[in-house]
């Protein structure tokens, strides 16, 4: 270990994978002299991102230093292995850290091994060869010049996401490089937009990169246009960076940002703010001493420790659900069919056409419900090919694999029909009957329901050990999280083809035991009738509505109701209610609501703030026991974790960490909260209302 480090860092990062850094000689064109170029590489495939932990900072480190001191080299370069130049810190040993001066000296000696690229002595050159996310990404800025890959797929500070900042330099390096505007752009709005990442053509315009290059000799490329730069063939020209009122109104506009995401829930955006605030006049030792003292501060949040565990959780737990059969039990599908044209069905008919490359039918009851399904599936086709995302020829090609219907015959050779019709058990009860008649032994048979039992759903058929549920949630094309639902007779040969199709498919997939409105709906649906019935017993709306802000969620209950629309709240309202009447309360305001076909509870004015106008405020049947907003808050959250609790011990999920899963991925819960039962557990509500904690300490939160 490096002797710049006084802590024992190898007992804190004892699974470090460690970066190696290789150097070799390269000889520059135009008489440009020789760049000692060094390779970042972790030794892993692709799949497997180099990261930085003390060990492989202290390679950089020391080969920084023997490169720098010799006088027969005129540049030095930095790159990465395949694809990727560096996903930034390890973080796996970040939760053992237990102390704020541990966590300062990692930030400090991150700072110390990259500024060496920008230390004077030798011209520096990063070449961003693919992702540089976090760390990876400073490791280019702190050179005097960089290159980017047009195919480069992720170039980001996910920082703020995960409840820290940009520490190693990001916070103070990028405002001074691009300007206050696209600093908060990149280090803050895109990191609370669902961490967001720039692609390569975008990364030169604002202005991180000085140059783009395509192709497999994207290296070959860079290192001329290198040779070039020391040469003076080519001079690097920024523009002068707006250091008066644009800088202020950028950081304005970032703190209005944060307040709107996450009304003072988390504070690492606000800290990145006040750096990208100081950086306009402060010098680059103080900037980092900044990011020194903030990085220090938030590793040791709870909001950071909930960033970690929810990360992981995306990371690793989604992409190996606990209790799915074995994969080679998956039967090889060639062939989908989607049950019905509609909105729903449409978006499920491109999106197996797309992902799963494979012929898909659909059917409807007459012709012009087909053709409008048919329709919107082409001009949609026609949105991917004018965006860039897909080639004319891949447009053409998804077209025609996208076919319709009114004869369910055309589902024959199917090795898997997902009906998409209308919520209501009779109605789908009679749809598998028809096509249990059509289609072969097989075929696996899938409902997109939301709530209804999928048990009951296949319990008329010959082979109800065929069908699964497979609840999506919309806009299906966007949202991550699929919830696969095994029925009483659902077989393992269904059960793990329908793992495969959602893996084809890019879903997370979660394996949900058949229980009414599942996972997802089931506590979302709890969580909003608890503030319903806060509404009702005399809450003003708005006080209700703003009661849960202060966690930080992606939008207030009512405004999340106006999204899914209160016909459908109203339907799984009282598909529980009906299961479970003690707990799920049904809204006489909710059912008017619904009669009068009203969108919402809120209308929105000129300035896109919402209000109750005088039509729906007599709608709302109102008692006299207001609450206040934190009561309104304890109460939906005491819900939450009552449910939480009760599906956790009826078995419809493993473990805690599906339901956090389920919620990050499904819903947007905040990532600085860790899904749900972190929050429940470290505010105290999981033992209070449950008599004991859904986690064991340590896990999502401080070490104890």
């Amino acid at each position: 270990m490096s002797q710049n480090l006084t802590h024992d860092f190898a007992e804190i990062f004892p699974d470090e994978v460690v970066t190696h850094a290789h150097v070799r000689d390269v000889p520059l064109p135009y008489s440009a002299g020789t760049m000692a170029l060094i390779t970042l590489d972790n030794g892993l495939d692709h799949t497997r991102p180099s990261s930085f932990g003390p060990k492989g900072l202290a390679e950089l480190d020391a080969v920084l230093d023997t490169v720098l001191a010799r006088d027969d080299i005129a540049a030095v370069g930095i790159t990465g292995k395949p694809f990727i130049l560096a996903a930034g810190a390890d973080i796996t040993g970040m939760p053992r850290i237990t102390m704020r001066e541990q966590a300062k000296e990692i930030a400090r000696y991150g700072h110390e091994v990259f500024a060496k690229l920008d230390d004077g002595r030798k011209p520096s050159f990063g070449f961003i060869n693919g992702l540089a996310i976090g760390g990876g990404l400073e490791i280019a800025l702190n050179c005097t010049y960089r290159t980017v890959i047009a195919s480069a797929p992720a170039v980001a500070f996910s920082e703020c996401f995960l409840g820290i900042l940009p520490g190693w330099g990001g916070t103070w390096l990028l405002p001074n490089l691009i300007g206050a505007d696209g600093a908060v752009r990149v280090i803050v709005e895109n990191a609370l937009n669902n961490n967001r990442m720039l692609r390569g053509p975008e990364v030169q315009p604002l202005g991180i990169a000085d140059a783009t290059f395509e192709g497999a000799d994207f290296l070959e490329r860079s290192l001329d246009w290198a040779g070039q730069v020391l040469s003076g063939r080519v001079r690097v020209d920024r523009p002068e960076i707006d250091r008066g009122e644009a800088w202020d109104a950028a950081v304005a506009r970032g703190r209005a940002f944060v307040e709107a995401k996450l009304h003072g829930a988390a504070p690492a955006p606000n800290r990145a703010l006040d750096i990208i605030a100081a950086a306009r006049t402060c010098s680059k030792a103080e900037g980092f001493a900044l990011e020194d003292d903030a990085l220090a501060d938030l590793l040791m949040t709870e909001e950071f420790r909930a960033g970690l565990y929810a990360f992981d959780l995306v990371q690793r737990r989604a992409k190996r659900p606990v209790g799915v059969p074995d994969k080679s039990l998956a039967r090889p599908v060639t062939k989908v069919g989607i049950v019905g044209a509609g909105l729903m069905a449409s978006q499920l008919a491109l999106l197996f056409a797309r992902r799963l490359m494979v012929p898909v039918v659909l059917t409807d009851i007459d012709d012009e419900r087909v053709e409008k399904g048919l329709s919107y599936v082409r001009s949609e086709v026609d949105k991917l090919a004018g965006k860039g995302r897909i080639s004319a020829d891949q447009a053409n090609r998804l077209k025609a694999s996208v076919t319709g219907s009114t004869d369910k015959q055309i589902y024959a050779d199917c090795e898997f029909v997902l009906e998409a019709v209308f919520e209501e058990m009779k109605v789908k009860q009679q749809v598998f009957s028809e096509l249990e008649r059509i289609v072969s032994p097989e075929c696996v048979l899938a409902t997109n329901t939301s709530s209804l039992s999928v048990t009951t759903m296949a319990s008329k058929l010959a082979h109800p050990e065929r069908v699964v549920g497979f609840h999506f949630f919309n806009p299906v094309a966007i949202l991550p999280l699929l919830e696969v639902i095994r029925a009483e007779r659902t077989d393992d040969a269904s059960l793990a083809t329908a793992f495969a199709i959602a893996k084809g498919l890019r879903k997370n997939a979660i394996l949900v035991k058949d229980a009414p409105a599942f996972v997802v709906n089931r506590i979302l649906t709890r969580f909003l009738s608890e503030v319903t019935k806060c509404v009702d017993e005399g809450t003003p709306v708005d006080v209700a509505d703003r009661a849960v802000l202060p966690l930080g969620l992606p939008m207030s209950p009512f405004v999340l109701l106006q999204l899914v629309g209160p016909a459908v709240g109203l339907h799984v309202t009282e598909t529980l209610h009906e299961a479970f009447p003690d707990r799920f309360y049904v809204s006489p305001s909710l059912q008017r609501l619904v009669a009068a076909n009203k969108p919402g509870l809120w209308s929105w004015d000129a300035q896109g703030q919402p209000y109750l106008d005088e039509d729906t405020k007599a709608l709302l049947e109102q008692g006299d026991r207001p609450s206040t907003e934190e009561e309104v808050r304890e109460r939906a959250m005491a819900a939450v974790a009552d449910e939480a609790r009760r599906v956790i011990d009826e078995g419809v999920v493993a473990e805690a960490p599906d339901i956090d899963l389920a919620m990050l991925l499904g819903t947007g819960w905040p990532f600085h909260l860790g899904g749900i039962t972190p929050y429940l557990d470290r505010s105290g509500v999981a033992e209070r209302v449950c008599g004991r904690r859904f986690l064991p300490r340590g896990v999502a939160s401080l070490p104890v």
